[in-house]
């Protein structure tokens, strides 16, 4: 029997651990915007979106938490198991993105979550799978910034079999890529979806052991960061790189499809768009500038045996 209290304490109590530590490091508070959807809606459940805007580290930074529940699971959530369409839902999670005005400091995502597709025939049963991960978007690319982020993503899954990390690292390479740009959208970090395989007091411990470990995979960038000196032209760079971000989230972005889908809170979902985006025609950094060192640290590689990149 899985115990939904249980899921729910975790979620908002990792909502409330990181929005602390991280009002800590702006110096500002998150609003805290908290919704609930009615009976009668498709969409049934509730949440609480947290949110800075025009901090003093984060020019916009959301985390949210959610508990729904509908009578029919979204295509995007079907797409890849299409034997559970028409099942209904329940869903918990905590969702957060983080994008600093300095364009030194690296924008980052972080998802976990839990859903269970209801049973619709006697001698059915609930399935339930986990999914979630973390993954960094710089715009200036630091060695130091990937390696750490990526150890730490490896120490959290360690426990739960050595190779866990690099077929979640892979995952995460491959999901976090702009198939019509050809290029990936950050440095990566880890992902999964669907998961099940450790049972459900394991594969629920590994997800927490992903959720947790994000403060400690962040936070330490954030203050080497910082403090960097920027001016105009690394701002233009950055709100053309967030651009990348917004064409991922809504072109190819499975949570955002399944919050749109199912009748979810357009404010929630979408606050993690970035509050200042540019676009410009067919534009390339000049060869061995600053602004080109992204090109070669976003090419998937193995960050725990640290790789070369200019930064």
């Amino acid at each position: 029997m899985i115990d939904v209290d249980e899921l729910r304490r975790y979620f908002l109590g990792l909502q409330d651990r990181i929005t602390q530590a991280v009002s800590a490091e702006d110096g500002h508070a998150f609003a805290e915007d908290a919704w609930v959807k009615p009976d009668d809606s498709p969409l049934r459940g509730d949440g609480r979106s947290r949110i800075i805007e025009g901090g003093g580290l984060l020019e916009r930074g959301g985390v949210g938490f959610s508990h729904v529940r509908g009578d029919h699971l979204p295509p995007s959530a079907t797409q890849n198991r299409p034997a559970l369409a028409g099942r209904g839902f329940e869903a918990i999670g905590v969702s957060l993105v983080f994008h600093p005005y300095n364009p030194y400091v690296p924008t980052v995502h972080m998802n976990v979550r839990v859903f269970v597709a209801k049973a619709v025939r006697a001698g059915e049963e609930d399935i339930w799978w986990f999914g979630g991960g973390m993954d960094l978007t710089p715009y200036y690319p630091f060695d130091e910034d990937a390696v750490h982020f990526h150890q730490t993503c490896a120490r959290a899954l360690q426990p739960f079999g050595p190779a866990l990390y690099p077929r979640f690292k892979e995952w995460c390479d491959e999901y976090f890529y702009l198939k019509h740009r050809d290029e990936a959208r950050g440095i990566g970090g880890v992902f999964y979806d669907d998961f099940s395989e450790l049972g459900f007091a394991q594969s629920f411990a590994m997800t927490q052991a992903v959720g947790n470990a994000f403060v400690d995979a962040y936070l330490p960038i954030v203050q080497r960061r910082r403090g960097h000196a920027f001016g105009a032209r690394e701002r233009e760079f950055q709100a053309y790189r967030r651009g990348r971000y917004v064409e991922f989230n809504l072109v190819y972005d499975r949570g955002t499809h399944f919050g749109l889908q199912s009748g979810g809170r357009a404010e929630s979902i979408l606050m993690s768009m970035p509050p200042v985006v540019t676009w410009r025609y067919d534009w390339h950094p000049a060869p061995d500038s600053p602004e080109a060192a992204i090109y070669r640290a976003i090419k998937p590689r193995d960050w725990l045996v640290g790789a070369v990149t200019a930064g």
